[in-house]
């Protein structure tokens, strides 16, 4: 059977599997729609927590962001890896306690504003809608790979798969569903990598074999790639190229804002107690390490197998992988010095960072041609980072069905933490901002209609962000961890830990936070994009890792304003020493 033919079975029958879950689980209240009724058994809860966590950013474009960027990828296996000891010690336990539907929800009783509670929901739309750009990227980019339709109509596909399960079945369904899909993602993430740790090194545990030497040899693996990359101009991959301050800040940002992301933090209401809270933060750790030790090893194996496959390689003899991803514009060549061979090294090969295709292949070859004038290096290839652990199994000619099942777990992975953010979205725009603060008199049947709507509106601009996204799938996310970083986390932390913080400390902090981070981000990555670089940035850290700063800011304004102004009155008080009580 072709790769096509098993790519739509293998999506299909997990389409299926999705939306008979989420019919079967539709949620039928509020408490169900939002919460899935608290009813949630924890280790259920902790593989629904590991899919809506490892996202589009952790399955694709993790490893291939490590295997570019080497040594200075391991920010994102630490942060991430990190944030979640932090979020099952300093948060979750105590949400849950609290026993609210919403993230905003809390703040605004905390803080006993309404305005505090708005000013969370903007917050909260922000990270999330960023967020989603990534996951819709990822969905378009597997559908226009594997089942061969554009980009944008892969993402139109996608949205309206999500649209089935998240708004019929609400956090109930999409809990269950998500089960599905950490089992469908870590299967399809597990086996290819198994399978190439025992072509390169005999070994069938991918994290023993990207430390031990290559098959029929006495060079290790590691050795191997950082030699290959140095004789081609690249920097060792093994090292840091990255200032000590920007590895500490990006780290940092991602393990803070890892607590202060709403879809993660919600899936901490859906449990019966404060106990399971704390136990399904572990087994979502256990789970999500799985994937995350196995990342490095896939990050060399494809490196390395790229390389290998392209260099000094005639077009005309290019394998067939090549020509099936430059067909959908995410891998492309140009032939600088007329030789005929693809000659892969350091720098853009185009002017800009990459060919502007839409449409045929005539069209893309077009394009190719006018962007041929920048002859500052000598590299022909370009390869978009996110397609790495897609084109990974068909690099090392693996058998087709590998390959499909490598799509189905790319869409697994992108749409289960799509649905999560869309979840909490609706929720704070129906229950937060119309229930709790400008229409508090509409009945619950109401408000869960308005929460299907928030969830349906909320999809048509996620798919918008999709086919328009702002940067590579995992660096999109980086920056919604930094958003929450300096947004929610601190009065999150304060609310929980500090019985003096007030309302205006609050509000001022996350408004403060949010403006300086975003801009910061916005100016870099899309008003002066020449300027991206240590040379301009605040005291040398980056935008993915300026959330730090940010959330410094929002801390010390709330530690100023709460000495300067009224304290809370004593129902918070008690609000507080009720949460945090075992």
């Amino acid at each position: 059977m072709e790769a096509q033919t098993l790519t739509y079975l293998f999506v299909g029958l997990s389409f299926a599997l999705y939306i008979g879950i989420a019919v079967a689980s539709r949620a039928k209240s509020t408490n169900e729609f939002y919460v899935a009724g608290k009813g949630v058994n924890p280790v259920a809860n902790g593989m629904a927590t590991a899919a809506d966590w490892m996202s589009a950013s952790s399955f694709l474009s993790m490893a291939g962001l490590i295997a570019f960027l080497g040594r200075d990828g391991s920010v994102y296996l630490m942060g991430w890896t990190g944030g979640y000891v932090l979020l099952a010690l300093l948060l979750a336990p105590y949400l849950r306690k609290y026993g609210k539907y919403t993230v905003p929800d809390f703040i605004g009783e905390r803080y006993y504003s309404n305005v505090a509670r708005v000013v969370s929901v903007i917050c909260l739309i922000f990270i999330s809608f960023i967020y989603i750009a990534g996951q819709m990227r990822g969905v378009g980019i597997v559908f226009s790979r594997f089942l061969e339709v554009e980009i944008e109509m892969g993402v139109i596909i996608g949205m309206g798969i999500v649209f089935i399960y998240a708004v019929l079945g609400g956090m109930k369904g999409i809990t269950y569903t998500q089960v599905a899909q950490y089992c469908v993602m870590i299967f399809a993430y597990l086996v290819p990598a198994i399978f190439l740790s025992i072509i390169l090194t005999d070994n069938p545990f991918p994290q023993l074999g990207f430390g031990d030497k290559l098959l029929g040899s006495d060079i290790y693996l590691i050795d191997k790639l950082d030699k290959t990359l140095v004789d081609l101009g690249f920097a060792p991959y093994t090292e840091y190229s990255k200032s000590m301050i920007d590895v500490f800040c990006i780290t940092a940002a991602l393990m803070f804002g890892t607590c202060g992301l709403p879809h993660v933090i919600v899936r901490f209401f859906t449990v019966p107690d404060m106990q399971a809270a704390r136990r399904s933060a572990g087994y979502a750790l256990v789970f999500i390490a799985i994937l995350y030790t196995t990342a490095p090893a896939v990050a060399s194996f494809a490196r390395l197998n790229f390389v290998d496959s392209v260099q000094n390689t005639f077009y005309e003899d290019a394998p067939s992988w090549f020509k099936n991803w430059e067909n959908i514009g995410l891998i492309s060549w140009t032939d600088k010095n007329q030789d005929g061979k693809m000659q892969y090294s350091p720098g853009s090969p185009f002017e800009g960072n990459k060919p502007n295709y839409s449409g045929d292949r005539g069209e893309f070859g077009q394009r190719l041609l006018t962007n041929m004038s920048d002859d500052s290096n000598t590299n022909e290839v370009y390869l978009d980072r996110d397609i790495i652990v897609l084109a990974n199994p068909e690099i090392a000619n693996l058998p087709v069905w590998v390959i499909a099942l490598v799509a189905a777990g790319g869409l697994a992975a992108a749409l289960s933490t799509t649905a999560g953010l869309l979840l909490v979205i609706s929720s704070a725009i129906s229950h937060d901002l119309l229930k709790q603060t400008f229409t508090p008199r509409i009945s619950e049947k109401q408000e869960l209609t308005f929460a299907r709507i928030a969830a349906a509106l909320t999809i048509l601009l996620a798919g918008f962000l999709g086919i328009y996204p702002p940067a590579f799938v995992a660096q999109v996310v980086a920056f919604a961890f930094g958003l929450a970083a300096s947004t929610l986390f601190p009065v999150l932390f304060m609310g929980i830990f500090s019985k003096k913080t007030t309302k205006e400390a609050a509000i001022t902090g996350m408004i403060a936070g949010l403006v300086f981070t975003f801009s910061y981000i916005v100016f870099f990555k899309f008003i002066s994009p020449e300027l991206n670089s240590s040379e301009f940035w605040l005291l040398g850290i980056s935008p993915e890792g300026i959330g730090v700063v940010g959330m410094a800011i929002n801390f010390a304004l709330m530690l100023i304003i709460t000495r300067a102004s009224n304290a809370p009155p004593q129902s918070v008080v008690s609000l507080v020493e009720s949460i945090r009580r075992p």
